[in-house]
């Protein structure tokens, strides 16, 4: 592809008034202005057009914006990508900056907005290729920009995002105004200190010391990473290795963007959503009670349609009363009160209770649920015995809600290393690949000729992950359709002293 051009851009979207709104708009910026219905069009134009930045609508029929989104990052030339998102929708957002996308834009939005956002995203744009000349150009060592007056510390400075540079040993040789900004640095810190001087997250700082001592050959293998400093600003930290001429590594480069804003408008709808469910569940709950009485009082003189009329009334409540009692679980979960007291917990106990407990659920379905946990005594883990049960809970119940009847459900419990690891395991309907990366989503649920009865709120899953991330641990999933899924999770030994990241 050619070099990309700063004054062409591409608008995916699949409204047609927004589309011609934002043509109207850029145009009078003086910007070349292509158009495009859906993700397919919009590849299209950019394989042959060299546009330096994309709005790209996350809602759209057919391919949606995320899988565009991943389409055209893995071009991997740099274009900026401006996602159009809904208040509603910010975690898309999030998960899309995470993704790549350079920022994102409220719908609807002001002319203004997108003036201001646009321009921003060309002035990030004309730096990147101004630098990335530079770079091509420049022939030093990375020490050496420290000390040296040259037009890459212009830019540097110039961005609005935080950029750290390592050595080879770890040790930081760079750092941009916007570091000192985004970590709260003494503004006389120089650089020369090894990265635990600048950076107060030990996982951030491993990391950092992995790329930089050439550990991480594949740049897809490098996580992102969310910290928290002062317990006010949320950083979203990109890391990437920086090659010689002949592949080695010389340090490691760390992009530092700060997302409080975000996260701000995330805490907000959790609010609102909490807020609400309380309203609603007092009066759900009272009306619950009430059909139930009536069906006990009057029932016998019921026709059969009144009778079925009442029951699917009673179930619909029922259902609704429990969603709202899951959103309350995962709103206080994400205002991190998801770990009320923390004491020592037998697991080996607990999940010979849980199984006993949903033995019924599975023999009504003729399906074999057994437990293995270790001869002798597991070692007791820290944590909150109702919190750990809503987690082994969830599993076991969507093992046998998702296990055709005959199936079988096995709950597997040892100790490894310094962690405690639980394995739930089915020979149930299994997830399809492509859903995959979305079961940890609320309210998603897989959905096919063979699973459209099951009832569900889709948010059993968030907060079984929510719950494990709070207490430092660790979740995962293995599925092959029409073979089974096996969740596995693994949960520290020790005590929870706090959420180090975002969660």
């Amino acid at each position: 592809m050619e070099r990309l051009d700063p004054g062409k851009i591409v608008v995916i979207d699949d409204e047609l008034s927004l589309r011609e709104g934002a043509r109207r708009i850029l145009t009078r910026m003086d910007y070349k202005v292509f158009l495009a219905e859906h993700g397919e069009e919009g590849l299209g134009i950019l394989r042959t057009e060299p546009a330096g930045i994309v709005l790209l609508d996350m809602k759209m029929p057919g391919m949606d914006g995320m899988e565009v989104l991943e389409k055209i990052m893995a071009m991997n030339c740099g274009i900026i990508v401006i996602v159009i998102t809904g208040y509603a929708t910010v975690e898309t957002a999030i998960q899309a900056m995470k993704m790549g996308a350079y920022d994102f834009i409220p719908k609807p939005y002001e002319p203004d907005q997108l003036r201001m956002v646009i321009n921003r995203a060309n002035e990030t744009l004309k730096l990147k290729i101004d630098r990335e000349t530079l770079e091509r150009e420049r022939k030093r060592t990375l020490a050496d920009l420290n000390t040296e007056q040259s037009r890459i510390h212009t830019i540097l400075e110039s961005l609005p995002n935080g950029v750290l540079v390592t050595g080879s040993d770890g040790r930081v040789v760079l750092l941009n105004p916007a570091c000192y900004t985004h970590l709260h640095l003494n503004p006389e810190k120089t650089s020369g200190g090894p990265i635990s001087d600048y950076v107060t997250d030990p996982e951030l700082c491993s990391l950092v010391m992995d790329i930089s001592r050439g550990r991480y050959i594949d740049y897809t293998d490098i996580p992102s990473k969310e910290i928290r400093v002062n317990n006010k600003t949320h950083l979203l930290v990109r890391c990437r290795p920086v090659l010689g001429e002949r592949q080695e590594c010389m340090g490691a480069v760390v992009n530092i963007m700060d997302i409080s804003t975000m996260k701000a408008l995330e805490e907000l709808k959790s609010e609102f959503v909490a807020k609400v469910s309380h309203e609603l569940r007092s009066p759900l709950s009272t009306i619950h009670e009430q059909i139930k009485m009536v069906m006990g009082d009057v029932g016998k003189s019921m026709g059969q349609d009144d009778k079925h009329m009442l029951s699917r009334a009673r179930e619909k409540t029922g259902g609704l009363i429990s969603t709202i009692g899951d959103l309350l679980d995962l709103s206080r979960i994400e205002a991190g009160m998801g770990i009320k007291e923390l004491k020592p917990v037998q697991v080996d106990d607990l999940l010979r209770s849980i199984v006993e407990f949903m033995e019924s659920s599975a023999t009504a379905k003729d399906q074999t649920l057994t437990v293995t946990t270790p001869d002798a005594p597991m070692p007791p883990i820290k944590g909150d015995l109702l919190t750990l049960e809503s987690v082994f809970g969830n599993l076991i119940s969507n093992a046998i809600n998702y296990t055709p009847n005959g199936g079988t459900i096995r709950v597997t419990a040892d100790v490894t290393g310094n962690n405690i690891r639980v394995t739930v395991a089915d020979n149930g309907f299994g997830i399809p690949a492509k859903y995959m990366d979305k079961i940890f989503d609320r309210f998603y649920r897989v959905k096919n000729e063979k699973t459209r009865y099951i009832t569900g709120t889709g948010l059993g899953l968030p907060i079984v992950k929510g719950i494990v991330d709070a207490m430092n641990g660790y979740i995962d999933v293995e599925s092959q359709v029409n073979q089974g899924t096996t969740f596995t999770v693994i949960l520290p030994l020790k005590p929870v002293t706090g959420i180090t990241g975002i969660v």
